[in-house]
């Protein structure tokens, strides 16, 4: 069957076994050469590569400020993994409805959704395909919000020709995790637009570490280095940085295979039988998956399985969860759960 997902891995690894054996296997070298590669990526130098995806969610909320008790307005129709680590710091997620054609946040609802506790506005790119971010964008400076990218499914993505994570949006979180492009075994990153917010984060990604001053002449902890700030220990391998390294040199031929790939389901399905998820104008999915609506989705997603794909609503509305408390039902993402189906349109069709 062909796989709704699938990792993707050179062939060769040139230098994975020198750096395996070199006795320097902790963020370095390659750690800042990935992140280099990334910030030159995304037309954003502001960038940190963390060791998972829910590492730099948790760094970008600690960055961030936010505090238990605190609100953040998202979509309930994103990855569990997306919104756990509000619930880990005791920061509620309220949820805002989506459009049922699009399945991106419905901005009128955010705004009705606002309280004097809401900090941020999270704008999830739903399996690759882009939201309203200029829309979020005015909304979040009208009320004195942040505005978080959850790009989990999003690298790579554009909007008016600019790259996730060059948006104006004050933090983009990235997934690099196996079935993502690109993948870093496991890992994650986060952008900033503000230089203060990047430089807090360098330090709360290591354990609040100001590394040039933290040891002395001697290479020994200094006590003159005081620690200020809670930190994590976040920082990548130089194994998952090199792995990343080396899938960014094709990281453009692999997102337009995926282009390609797109292009041909437009094609050969029937709209009769299903309509593909609208598109956001100005927006260039990555197309990490194909999104289509149909009205029968569980005999579309038997159809196309008996064909040999392997079809699948991906995401949970994160709504069917009592970790995040009970709220009222959203009718937009009702009806886009009730319709949604993915289709393959990696790298690896032919």
């Amino acid at each position: 069957m062909i796989p709704l997902f699938k990792p993707y891995m050179p062939e060769k690894l040139p230098k994975l076994d020198y750096i395996l054996h070199s006795g320097a296997l902790a963020y370095g070298k390659w750690g800042h050469e990935f992140e280099k590669r990334l910030g030159e990526y995304i037309y954003n130098s502001q960038i940190l590569a963390t060791n998972s995806f829910n590492a730099a969610y948790q760094l970008a909320i600690t960055t961030l400020g936010l505090q238990p008790k605190d609100e953040v307005i998202g979509s309930p129709m994103t990855c569990l993994a997306s919104n756990q680590p509000f619930a880990t710091q005791h920061v509620k997620v309220i949820w805002a409805d989506i459009e049922p054609a699009t399945g991106m946040l419905d901005v009128g609802d955010v705004r009705k959704k606002i309280t004097p506790r809401t900090k941020a506005i999270l704008v999830n790119h739903f399996c690759g395909y882009v939201g309203y971010v200029d829309e979020v964008l005015a909304l979040a400076k009208e009320y004195g919000l942040y505005v978080i990218e959850d790009a989990i499914e999003g690298f790579g993505a554009e909007y008016k020709g600019k790259k996730v994570g060059n948006l104006s949006a004050d933090v983009t979180v990235y997934s690099f995790q196996t079935v993502r492009l690109p993948n870093t075994i496991d890992g994650g990153a986060v952008s900033f637009k503000d230089k203060a917010l990047y430089d807090k984060a360098v330090l709360v990604r290591d354990y609040g570490i100001d590394r040039p001053r933290f040891r002395d002449d001697m290479k020994e902890i200094s006590p003159l280095c005081d620690i200020a700030l809670p930190g994590y220990g976040a920082t990548p391998s130089e194994i998952n940085s090199y792995v990343g390294c080396i899938q960014m040199e094709v990281i453009d031929e692999l997102l337009e295979k995926q282009q390609q790939q797109a292009r041909k389901w437009d094609v050969l399905l029937d709209e009769k039988e299903v309509k593909p998820v609208s598109v956001v104008a100005g927006t260039k999915p990555n197309y990490w998956v194909y999104g289509v609506l149909a009205e029968n989705k569980r005999a579309f997603m038997e159809e196309w399985r008996l064909k040999g794909y392997y079809v699948s609503g991906v995401h949970l509305p994160n709504t069917y969860y009592s970790v995040f408390g009970k709220q009222p039902e959203l009718r937009g993402v009702l009806e886009f759960y009730s319709k949604y189906v993915a289709l393959p349109c990696g790298w690896w069709l032919e």
